[in-house]
Parts: structure tokens; C-alpha cells; sequence
């Protein structure tokens, strides 16, 4: 809303601009109506071009900006070199720059909006920018863990600090899942969405959309993995597969499945546990319960007890990759009530 303000009033001073200069320099402008015309054209014609823009980053712009000057740099020494000896005529040499000045300009805008920051350090070699105010801990999410949603739950608790980075590719992603025509995928792409929307609303941390393509790359999991390594930030997902391809990249990462896995209550053989049998088990009798943290408990002798809360006791722990499987008995027969 503030920026539509600055807009608004940029664009009368622009229309009382022109009127102002065809009072003063009648030989220019030749009336008001003409003068607030032009004025008010002008302002509207740069506030189209401001909101073409509002994707391009100042990133973007100091890149391209560097772009341009490397380029114009080849472009003048190939002007200054006897390349074009032979091209006396002056129309004949005109066209020669400008096609120099253009082509090489557009060439170097292009490779350094698509290179990185380590890329840079190529052509300026041992100097680093880093920002004095800035957190140094950058947390990069993927989509599958924007889609699970308890990342969100840790930023508000307070538990990760530091800046929070969506990739403009990851979001692209969630907006085509959202889009698909399965229904089950849609709602994954939405919940996505919403979890995102949550994270913007929320003061305590900063969200940046990070506009930053790795076009080589044709995954999104290799264009996460470059991303981190090129900002220095730790790469957040619930996919294994993703973190395994990160360690042997050495790039830091944080897998919400093992943080929810150590977090898990310690179970000791022999300790009682108060559950409610939902299912049956896949041998003959037995039943399944789950405890608060989702830890699967197999219980024997249940199946006949399914929908109601019972006491059972650990006998043995089975460890899995998807977590710790509990085996009990029954510690009594009759089921305990709930009051």
C-alpha cells in the first residue's frame, strides 16, 4: 500500500512537472493541457516499467549492471583493435559499434545474471561481501518439507533463527502441484501453500523468495543442493535420498525425519505404556496401537480389544529406517476405562 502512495505522488509531481515547464519554456511545451499531458505520461510511463520490474532484485540489477560493462570493455577493445581497418566509410563503422556495443552488452548482462556468487570470485579472486547486518544462518527449504508443515511450528517456537530461503523454482513447484488435476497432489500443492503463506505472516523470522536458477541443473534437488552451496545455508528436508546426495556434496543440511526420530521418548523393556488399540495386527491376534509421538506399538492378544484403551507391557524393540517398532503384551486382560 505504501509503495501505491509513492507511486501516486511521484506521478503528480510529474504531471505538475510538465505543466510547470510549459508555463516557464512556452517555446517547448506550447500550452498546459500539452504540458500535464506529457508530465503525467512520463510518470505513468516509468511506473509501468517499475512494475514490469518488481520481480528484479537488486542482485539482479548489480549483475547485470556488471554484465554491461564487461561487455561494452570487449566490445570497445575489438572497436580499437585494426579488426575492422578496412571499414572507412563513417555509416559502414557506425554500424560495426553499435552491433559490437549491443550484442556484447546483452552477452555480458546475460552470463552474469546466471552466474553465481562463486562464480564472481573467479574474476575477483580471495575477496568475499558479506553483509555486516545480516544473520550468517540461512535456512533453505525444499518443497516436500513446506508441504509437511511442522518446519513452520519450529520458526514459530523459535527454534531455528536466522533468514528463511524459498527458492523461486521450489515455488513454481508448489504452484503446479497445486494445479495438478489429482486431487490427492492438489491438496498437497495447497496445503504447500497455505504452510508458505504462514511462514510470510510471521514477524519473528524474515522469508526471502530467493530468485536464484541453476539452468545447468535439471532437478530440483540438484538446483537445491547448488543453491546451498553457493549461499553458505543449510538445505531443510524430510527426503533421504535428498539429504544423502547433500552429505556427499559436503553441503550442510537438516532432515526433519531424524530431528523427529531423536526426539522420540526413550522405551526401556518392561516399562507400561496406555494406549488405544486401532487396528489389527498382521499376525493373527494381535492389535496396533500408536503412542503420542507416532511410535507404532504391536500388541498380543489385542486384536479382540480393538477401538478400546489398554495397559501393555514392552517386551522387546525392533529398530527400522522409519522409526522404532514396540512389541507388548497385554498387562491385563480387561480393558482400563477412560474417566
Amino acid at each position: 500500500m505504501a509503495l501505491w502512495v509513492i507511486r501516486i505522488l511521484f506521478l503528480s509531481l510529474c504531471t505538475l512537472g510538465g505543466y510547470a515547464i510549459s508555463q516557464v519554456q512556452p517555446s517547448l511545451i506550447e500550452n498546459g493541457f500539452y504540458g500535464t499531458l506529457i508530465g503525467f505520461g512520463f510518470g505513468g510511463f516509468l511506473i509501468a516499467i517499475d512494475e514490469m520490474l518488481k520481480g528484479f532484485s537488486l542482485r539482479a540489477f548489480s549483475a547485470a549492471s556488471f554484465g554491461l560493462i564487461v561487455g561494452s570493455l570487449m566490445a570497445w577493445m575489438i572497436d580499437r583493435s585494426e579488426l575492422f581497418m578496412y571499414a572507412d566509410e563513417k555509416p559502414t563503422r557506425w554500424i560495426i559499434r553499435l552491433a559490437l556495443f549491443t550484442g556484447f552488452g546483452y552477452i555480458g548482462m546475460v552470463l552474469a545474471m546466471r552466474s553465481n556468487k562463486e562464480d564472481f570470485s573467479l574474476i575477483i579472486p580471495y575477496v568475499r561481501f558479506a553483509s555486516q547486518h545480516d544473520s550468517p544462518h540461512l535456512w533453505i527449504l525444499d518443497t516436500n518439507v513446506i508441504i509437511d508443515g511442522r518446519i513452520a511450528d519450529l520458526i514459530e517456537s523459535g527454534f531455528i533463527e536466522g533468514k528463511i530461503i524459498v527458492p523461486r523454482f521450489v515455488l513454481r513447484e508448489l504452484h503446479l502441484i497445486a494445479d495438478a488435476a489429482d486431487p490427492i497432489r492438489r491438496a498437497r500443492g495447497r496445503r504447500g501453500l497455505d504452510i508458505l503463506s504462514r511462514l510470510q505472516r510471521n514477524h519473528k523470522q524474515e522469508v526471502k523468495i530467493h530468485d536464484a536458477d541453476f539452468p545447468d541443473e535439471e532437478t530440483i534437488d540438484a538446483k537445491l543442493v547448488s543453491l546451498a552451496k553457493s549461499l553458505g545455508g543449510r538445505l531443510v528436508t524430510n527426503d533421504y535420498n535428498l539429504s544423502k546426495v547433500a552429505e556427499l556434496q559436503s553441503v550442510s543440511h537438516f532432515n526433519l525425519n531424524e530431528l523427529s526420530n531423536a526426539l522420540k521418548s526413550v522405551i526401556l523393556p518392561g516399562e507400561v505404556l496406555s494406549l488405544r488399540i486401532v487396528r489389527e495386527g498382521k499376525d493373527k491376534g494381535q492389535g496396533v496401537g500408536y503412542l503420542a509421538d507416532g511410535t507404532m506399538v504391536v500388541v498380543n492378544h489385542g486384536q479382540p480389544l480393538l477401538g478400546q484403551q489398554v495397559e501393555v507391557q514392552v517386551q522387546s524393540l525392533l529398530q527400522t529406517g522409519a522409526g522404532i517398532i514396540v512389541f507388548a503384551d497385554l498387562k491385563n486382560q480387561q480393558p482400563v476405562l477412560q474417566t
